[in-house]
């Protein structure tokens, strides 16, 4: 296990998804159960998400190194590229997306009723996300899978855990539009170290 690999992915991960859906979701879902039962559903969620793509970027390495190597650098630059697109349509984004996820709660519930309804909706909603790519990417990179899972899952239940005790109150102070181009920037780094590795070998 690498704390190196575990600070990297949390980095990497928690930037892009404090203004995503997940945060929206997450902050929905508080208003409407308890906020410890949605933590606990979401943080589940998550974790198993978190798994997949470590699992995945496990069976990636056993194809050639340069191929892999081709993957990852195509989903940083991918991912970059998102980012940096999305930080200018955010606003409008933020709020087609809590419109979206306050029309699939449509009745309050307690214990773990809500952390199972929390712990569906997250778990409906993240797969193929940026996140869980840039996790996948990472292990195929070569660092260690379980440093990666920690620090993914990790970077995930802190912003889920934000959602529940913050909110909106969050939302109007943090620059979500720098923080995408933050996590642009972090996602465009790791695409050049691929190509200067591609170059090299």
């Amino acid at each position: 296990m690498s704390f190196l690999a575990i600070i990297t992915t949390f980095v990497l991960i928690f930037p892009i998804e404090l203004p995503d859906k997940t945060f929206i979701a997450t902050l929905v879902l508080a208003t409407r159960f308890p906020p410890k039962m949605v933590w606990l559903g979401v943080s589940l969620a998550f974790g198993i998400q978190s798994l997949v793509a470590v699992v995945a970027g496990r069976l990636l390495i056993l194809m050639p190194e340069y191929i892999v190597t081709v993957i990852s650098t195509v989903g940083f630059l991918l991912g970059g590229f998102l980012l940096f697109r999305g930080a200018s349509h955010e606003p409008e984004k933020e709020e087609r997306e809590e419109h979206e996820f306050e029309a699939k709660i449509k009745k309050s519930a307690t214990g773990l009723k809500a952390a199972g309804i929390s712990f569906a909706i997250i778990f409906a909603a993240e797969w193929g996300d940026l996140s869980q790519l840039l996790a996948v990417g990472l292990v195929a990179q070569g660092r260690p899978p379980l440093s990666v899972f920690i620090g993914s899952w990790a970077a995930l239940i802190a912003v889920a855990g934000l959602g529940v005790i913050v909110g909106k109150r969050l939302q109007h102070k943090i620059s979500v539009v720098l923080l995408r181009r933050i996590g642009g920037t972090l996602c465009f780094a790791l695409a050049l170290w691929e190509i200067i590795h591609l170059l090299s070998s």
